[in-house]
């Protein structure tokens, strides 16, 4: 009877925890923030195509002045990729959010995000001129340094808030322009859309220009340093990031994607890591970080979230249960691309407490045994930013610059993994063994 209580009472507070966690990952503003870095990925991953045939290919066919011409080409990419992150950002996001909201013309939207992050920067650059050792006051300029991946987060908040205001503006009958039905629908949305427009852009500008002229800033410096940078240093921080990461999974074992919180609270400000790491590489500089999202996912997500490739292996060299080597069997070809959801729910991880166990620690120790083989010198620090389905060991060699002792590393957090999930493994074909013959019996 205790022990009926007890189960209950863990299944009430699992599915209270799993409604929490699902309205939290579902506000409108954190999955629009979601929906827009996806819009945008493809942009960051041929950032890293560039990175690496500038840096790793390039180099082993050409020298001297014909390899900084051909070097031109991956430096464009940059410039249209990774240096314009925060300005791709803020109309992305604003159309995304006015689209999730229900409103009628996002592409409006869209444009307001975009000019009030426009306002919000510096008239005054700072920049050093080609043969100049010193950098000089330059008006009537946009710097990378404010529209890249220093700015992405500013492009992120000002465009969920410039898009808030104006959405909530446009929605003030006595703020529309109504110019009948004779006209078509684009003009008449734009002409009940002005006002509204008018006063969003004219707020963050007024607001710039208070920090300007009072403060002697601006406000993507401020967001920068009060907001972008402690949160970033916590959240990716190694404990920060392994206990956001450890949360996101376990929601997965509840049947809530990990992107619920990954997506949200991690991956953006990972991303910002791996771009300034893009950056600083392409440039020849030292490379700041070791945590990036392409990090995580080269050594915490070997075959998918949990790391499942190796609960695969284990289940095709040690179980001898027919149902878990049929489900092996059909999720080992997406499985090599980091696609696991056939495991996860046939096999399945989900609900099944002994597998949960691993499903969520053996990313960590993954990424444990990753960050000491980087820190001691054992392997370089990833550099290009891969595309998540990229198969265990080409992800490796890809990601650090083509440094084949990260192969090394994978391979040995692979074969770690699977030793760690097999008595979990075999707890859990025991309990469905035993659940199949109750079955029978009944």
């Amino acid at each position: 009877m205790a022990e009926e209580k007890s189960h209950a009472g863990l299944h009430k507070f699992m599915d209270k925890f799993a409604e929490v966690s699902g309205k939290v990952g579902n506000q409108v503003h954190l999955r629009s923030l979601r929906d827009a870095f996806a819009v945008i990925m493809p942009l960051f991953i041929l950032a890293g195509v560039g990175v690496l045939i500038n840096n790793v290919v390039f180099p082993l066919i050409a020298k001297g002045q014909t390899l900084a011409n051909l070097q031109v080409w991956g430096n464009l990419i940059s410039n249209g990729t990774l240096n314009i992150a925060g300005l791709a950002l803020a109309p992305t996001i604003g159309y995304v959010l006015a689209r999730n909201k229900g409103y009628d013309n996002p592409i409006s939207a869209a444009m307001i995000a975009l000019s009030s992050l426009i306002v919000t920067m510096p008239i005054t650059v700072q920049m050093i001129p080609t043969g100049a050792k010193r950098a000089v006051d330059i008006t009537g300029a946009l710097s990378f340094a404010n529209l890249g991946t220093t700015g992405m987060f500013s492009g992120i908040i000002i465009g969920l808030l410039a898009t808030t205001l104006f959405i909530k503006l446009a929605a003030v009958k006595h703020l529309q322009i109504n110019m009948g039905d004779s006209i078509p629908p684009m003009v008449s949305r734009s002409f009940s859309s002005m006002i509204p427009a008018i006063l969003t852009v004219s707020t963050f500008a007024v607001g710039a220009a208070l920090l300007s002229v009072f403060g002697h800033t601006n406000l993507i410096a401020i967001i920068t340093a009060v907001i972008q940078e402690p949160l970033r240093r916590f959240n990716t921080s190694l404990p920060g990031m392994l206990f956001i990461y450890s949360v996101g999974n376990f929601l997965f074992t509840l049947g809530i994607h990990q992107t619920v919180i990954n997506g949200t609270l991690l991956d953006p400000l990972l991303l910002i890591n791996m771009n300034k790491n893009m950056v600083a590489y392409n440039a020849h500089k030292s490379i700041p970080y070791i945590l990036t999202n392409t990090f995580r996912d080269t050594f915490g997500m070997i075959g998918g979230t949990g790391s499942t490739l190796c609960l695969l292996i284990a289940i095709f060299v040690f179980s001898k249960l027919k149902s878990s080597r049929d489900i092996a069997s059909l999720a080992v070809a997406p499985g090599i691309f980091n696609i696991n959801e056939p495991v996860i729910f046939g096999f399945p991880i989900v609900f099944n407490l002994p597998m949960m166990v691993p499903f969520v620690l053996q990313p960590v120790i993954g990424i444990l045994i990753a960050y000491a083989a980087t820190v001691l010198g054992w392997m370089n620090r990833v550099v290009v930013l891969i595309p998540w389905t990229t198969p265990p060991f080409l992800s490796a060699f890809l990601a650090t610059g083509g440094d084949w002792r990260a192969v090394i590393v994978q391979l040995l957090i692979i074969v770690e993994g699977v030793f760690f999930y097999l008595p979990f493994l075999m707890v859990s074909d025991r309990v469905t063994k035993r659940n199949a013959e109750l079955e029978r019996a009944q």
